[in-house]
C-alpha cells in the first residue's frame, strides 16, 4: 500500500516533497521517517524536484556492448550542458543514468518519462532533444 501511495503522490506532485511524504505518512498512519526511508530505497521515487522531462540513459551491458551508453551520455551532457543527476536551468529536462531499462533488444536505449526510445543515434537524440526543449512548458500531469 505504501508503494502505491508513493507512486500516486509522485505522479501528482512530480516528486516526493517533504509535504508529499508527510501526507502519505498521515494517510497510512506511518512516521515520515518510515515513508522517506522506503522512498529512498527505490530508484523510481524522486526526493528532489525533477524536470518536466526525465531522460534516463541506459548504461546496461547490452547498451554498453553496442557502443551506445557512454557516447549517448556524453552527447546529451554536451548538448544540454548538464551532468547526470542535474536539471536544465529552465526546469524542462533532468538527466539520469540508469543500469537497465529492460530493453536490451532496442539497445542503445533511453527513456523519456514513461516512453522508451530504442536504437538511438546522435541524430535521433538531437531530434528528440530539440522536440523536448521547444515544446511549451505545460504543467506536469495536465
Amino acid at each position: 500500500m505504501l508503494l502505491a501511495a508513493l507512486y500516486i503522490a509522485q505522479e501528482q506532485y512530480g516528486w516526493l516533497s517533504p509535504e508529499a511524504i508527510r501526507r502519505v505518512a498521515d494517510r497510512l498512519n506511518l512516521t515520515e521517517g518510515q515513508v522517506r526511508s522506503t522512498a529512498s530505497f527505490y530508484t523510481l521515487f524522486e526526493l528532489e524536484p525533477q524536470g518536466k522531462y526525465r531522460i534516463q540513459v541506459c548504461e546496461g551491458l547490452s547498451c554498453y556492448l553496442v557502443g551506445g551508453a557512454e557516447p549517448m551520455i556524453d552527447f546529451i551532457v554536451k548538448r544540454l550542458k548538464i551532468k547526470p543527476g542535474e536539471t536544465t536551468p529552465d526546469g524542462k529536462i533532468t538527466l539520469e543514468v540508469v543500469q537497465c531499462l529492460a530493453a536490451c533488444d532496442l539497445a542503445p536505449a533511453i527513456k523519456v518519462n514513461d516512453e522508451l526510445y530504442g536504437q538511438m543515434t546522435p541524430e535521433k537524440i538531437d531530434a528528440l532533444l530539440k522536440e523536448l526543449t521547444q515544446l511549451p512548458n505545460v504543467e506536469r500531469g495536465g
